[in-house]
């Protein structure tokens, strides 16, 4: 796994939300984004700049300050429409190469763009994990 690109100084993460990419950070007028995939099966997340893949983390940099995630400033309405828009098809792991993950070992297929709008509430019923 190639390494981790660094964030440049002064940058602060935010908290996106949803529950597909969790944090996003725009520095230099790019906006890098964190999905956060479906652990052990697959790597804990996948960084994108503008909605192109970089690769694939599995050890979260402390530099990056993710967590507590609630200590985290959120994205404005406008910037969380702007992150999604750049990552729209790009929920399940794998859709950055061309090979969406399909294993029923997953939750990589409830992974859609309208699963990664809703906001990040804990689902009341199993019908909302629809």
């Amino acid at each position: 796994m190639k390494p981790v690109p660094a964030l440049p100084a002064q940058v602060t993460w935010h908290d996106t939300d949803t529950r597909v990419f969790r944090w996003a950070a725009r520095t230099e007028g790019r906006w890098w984004v964190l999905r956060l995939n479906d652990f052990p099966e697959h790597p804990l997340c996948t960084l994108f700049i503008d909605g192109q893949v970089i690769g694939d983390v599995d050890d979260v940099p402390d530099t990056w300050q993710l967590w507590p995630g609630p200590a985290l400033p959120a994205l404005t309405a406008s910037e969380r429409v702007e992150v999604l828009a750049l990552m729209t098809g790009l929920g399940p792991y794998g859709t950055e190469a061309g090979t969406p993950c399909a294993g029923d070992w997953c939750t990589c297929g409830i992974l859609t763009d309208a699963y990664a709008a809703r906001l990040n509430d804990p689902p009341r019923t199993s019908r909302e994990w629809r």
